[in-house]
């Protein structure tokens, strides 16, 4: 504990975090790169961006940002990997896409991490953010952006 406090102190001289506030989202996979972007706050010169969903009927995941094919399929793989109805669900009062959004949150991941370099996003060129929203109507998603850097 006390190699980190030191390591913390002397290295990292940034602590930022922001809750951001997403609109709602039809049900597939939506590339948030551009609007996550704006609503960050100045990024620093090198460091780290951790976003972290606080749902567990949607997830975070970075995929390919250039071919609109790619959202439309990931959408289509997640629902028939977890098919809605399936006899054998016991949480089922929330309706026919809750326990399947439940259970593509788990495979997919509540968070992702990115690095942070020359005050940008350090993505590959065909990297984006992607929300995966898996209920019919997820309603507004709120996303915990933790910013360390210097």
């Amino acid at each position: 504990m006390l190699i980190c406090h030191y390591l913390c102190k002397k290295y990292v001289s940034m602590f930022i975090q922001e809750e951001l506030q997403l609109s709602p989202r039809r049900r597939g996979a939506h590339l948030i790169t551009h609007e996550i972007e704006k609503l960050l706050p100045p990024l620093p010169k090198v460091g780290l961006l951790h976003l972290f969903i606080k749902h567990t009927s949607a997830a975070l995941s970075i995929n390919e940002n250039a071919d609109p094919d790619v959202q439309t399929d990931l959408a289509a793989i997640l629902d028939r990997l977890v098919k809605e109805r399936e006899p054998y669900y016991l949480h089922t009062y929330e309706g026919a896409d809750d326990m399947p959004a439940h259970a593509k949150s788990t495979l997919v991941g509540a968070s992702i991490t990115i690095p942070i370099s020359n005050h940008r996003l350090n993505m590959g060129t065909w990297q984006g953010v992607y929300l995966l929203e898996f209920r019919n109507n997820g309603g507004p998603r709120k996303i915990v952006a933790t910013i360390l850097g210097e």
